[in-house]
């Protein structure tokens, strides 16, 4: 077989791997076992299959490749959060964070947020993904081999770490790469993988409604958070240039729809803006979500160079929060992590490129 049309492994469910194994002419238990190796216990090699022979891993080889990233760079935050800068076979990096919660009640809740695109082309004017424009999708192994390999790396500290919970919300717009992102989703999940519950991870769009309808039908147990930032469409337009082509008065009545469909609550996530945190923009907020089924999810903004945007003050943001609050709109500022590593989405990334230049 020619060694450029190999799949990454990685890439392949438990039944891909069974029919694959078939094609090769071995057992199809031994699909069930690559899938565990390469699923659950995030192996780097070949090698580390211990119940596969030397024959049999050569027989895999003619049909797969096992691409573990190239770790390029990690930073590690004041309270424990570890971001990871990984290199890609064909060259491109992605980040990955990692964050741990809940230490102080004795529950272990490791979160990795994970890219679903290198770079993006939504263009949001707060972040620093969108800079660079976008590069290219990323498959349904690259996507969950970030979750493998922060695994593989803790694993080396304590071999009983486990990924928790999954938050798409790293590197590109999740649902313009719907389809890996679904397998990604279902790789994740599967019992014989991480195992990780449907519940446990969260897509965040920046109000893609066609596929929220989608998602809603696809996949009604995993957890929708919408950046909204905005509850006019000025604004918006200025903040999130999809909104040009999905507008508030279609993204509110796809979210509608999905909550209709699946029963879930969405988090509607609000970047605060010093300058525009006001009480007044709060108000539309509550006005837009009024009969929703949602949480509102307040985020003070990470200083980013070249946006030149800054958070507000913990005035500003309690008084933002105590507005939505008396609307009846249920509210909460998301806990700070990383703050002191650059850990927005695609500030690592700029920074090691352009040290290369």
């Amino acid at each position: 077989m020619n060694t450029m049309m190999r799949t990454d492994c990685r890439d392949l469910n438990q039944e891909e791997l069974i029919r694959l194994c078939s094609e090769l002419g071995l057992p199809s238990f031994r699909g069930r076992q690559v899938f565990q190796w390469v699923q659950q216990k995030a192996i780097q090699g070949w090698d580390e299959m211990k119940n596969i022979s030397v024959l049999d891993q050569k027989k895999l080889q003619t049909g797969l490749t096992l691409q573990p990233f190239t770790k390029v760079k990690e930073q590690v935050s004041r309270d424990g959060t570890r971001k990871f800068l990984f290199r890609c076979y064909d060259g491109e990096t992605i980040e990955c964070v990692l964050m741990d919660y809940d230490r102080l009640k004795n529950r272990d809740r490791h979160t990795v947020c994970v890219s679903t695109q290198i770079g993006c082309a939504v263009g949001c004017s707060f972040c620093a993904t969108g800079l660079g424009g976008l590069r290219r999708n990323l498959s349904p192994g690259e996507i969950v081999g970030q979750v493998l390999d922060i695994t593989h790396i803790m694993r080396q500290e304590d071999p009983d770490f486990q990924v928790t919970n999954i938050v798409f919300m790293g590197m590109g717009e999740p649902l313009l790469n719907y389809d890996p992102v679904l397998k990604a989703l279902h790789l994740l999940n599967h019992p014989s993988g991480q195992g990780i519950g449907m519940r446990r991870m969260t897509i965040s769009t920046s109000g893609v409604a066609a596929k929220i309808r989608r998602l809603a039908r696809d996949n009604p147990q995993v957890g929708l958070a919408v950046s909204l930032h905005s509850a006019n469409n000025t604004s918006r337009n200025q903040l999130i240039p999809m909104n040009r082509r999905y507008p508030l008065e279609e993204l509110m009545a796809a979210c509608q729809e999905y909550t209709e469909l699946t029963n879930r609550r969405i988090t509607f996530e609000i970047a605060l803006i010093s300058g525009q945190a006001t009480r007044e923009a709060a108000e539309e907020v509550g006005q837009l979500l009024k009969g929703q089924l949602s949480h509102v999810n307040l985020i003070p903004v990470n200083p980013v160079v070249e946006t030149g945007m800054a958070r507000p003050t913990a005035r500003e943001i309690q008084e933002f929060a105590q507005v939505l609050e008396a609307m009846g709109i249920p509210v909460s500022v998301r806990e700070e992590k990383g703050t002191d590593i650059d850990a927005a989405c695609g500030q690592l990334r700029r920074q090691v490129e352009g040290e290369q230049i």
